[in-house]
């Protein structure tokens, strides 16, 4: 017998594509010596349970489905305290953290790194006692992920999200927050944030900031103040398209801990599923907390 391995996946994320894709998946995983236990996850929040109740009883697990799966994936094996290495294959419309990782959208490619690659020791994101992998975020188009329909991002990837988040430019709000870090504090009006350790957000690259590791220890933060005229409109966005180098209308610092405090309740996401409300967040990065699989140089 072979070391035990456990695959969960989630048969609707994207175009449900990994069903096409079973048999060669599981193929590679036998032939790299694995045992495998495979599972479709039936129900929200079904793979966190899975991992926090069951990883213990094996070497590898290995998910398959969009960022939310990852993010299930990842909390159950946070919530544990022996933890094992996870392997990822990509199955969502944008997939953002496999890009930051360099995992291919190719199946079959994933699946083998997920087994014969090397573990990647990953910061994770703890935010008000729940985890996140790659971004947690509030205001303007946050709610679009998970406010838009599977069966529109199926059909047309992270497209489906800007439309959804064209129709709500005017409706734009703002809040007042006061934000603490390193012995720092700035309070304005905010229309957006996002604490991340990604490389890209939303399917657009290089929007997280520059020089990005992932295992340093730091998220990178971005803070996007309430703008006063038009002008300041399209700085913003000139700023966060790369056309300009910085504004002040945007506030951007490396940080591994963040507290965030707002006159209301403000709704958050965590990568890309709905977060809760909350009128104070303490987000902390805990450092290299979880392994992921990653290719070897001399793989694929």
């Amino acid at each position: 017998m072979g070391r035990k391995l456990l695959f969960i996946f989630n048969p609707f994320s994207g175009k449900g594509q990994v069903k096409n894709k079973l048999f060669e998946i599981i193929d590679q995983f036998v032939k790299s010596g694995f045992e495998v236990t495979a599972y479709p996850t039936q129900k929200s929040q079904d793979a966190m349970e899975l991992v926090e109740q069951r990883a213990g009883e094996y070497a590898l697990v290995v998910c398959s489905g969009g960022d939310g799966t990852l993010d299930e994936t990842v909390t159950g094996m946070m919530k544990r305290a022996k933890k094992v290495p996870i392997g990822y294959i990509p199955a969502g419309s944008t997939n953002d953290f496999a890009n930051s990782l360099d995992i291919p959208k190719n199946m079959e490619q994933a699946a083998r790194i997920a087994v014969e690659g090397q573990p990647f020791p990953c910061d994770i994101g703890s935010f008000n006692g729940d985890y996140f992998v790659y971004i947690a975020a509030f205001g303007l188009f946050t709610d679009v992920s998970y406010a838009t329909s599977q069966e529109l991002k199926n059909r047309i990837g992270h497209i489906a999200y800007i439309l959804e988040g064209v129709k709500r430019l005017p409706a734009v709000q703002s809040y007042h927050l006061k934000v603490t870090w390193d012995g720092q504090t700035i309070e304005d009006e905010f229309i957006y944030g996002m604490v991340t350790n990604s490389t890209s957000a939303g399917g657009f690259k290089n929007i997280t900031g520059k020089n990005v590791e992932l295992d340093d220890g730091l998220f990178e933060v971005t803070l996007i103040r309430m703008p006063k005229n038009p002008i300041e409109l399209n700085e913003i966005i000139a700023s966060l398209t790369n056309l300009i180098d910085s504004t002040d209308s945007i506030y951007t610092f490396k940080a591994d801990r963040i507290s965030i405090k707002s006159l209301e309740e403000i709704p958050w996401t965590l990568d890309g599923e709905y977060g809760g409300t909350h009128g104070e967040v303490e987000i902390r990065n805990e450092k290299q907390a979880v392994q992921i699989m990653v290719k070897k140089a001399e793989l694929l």
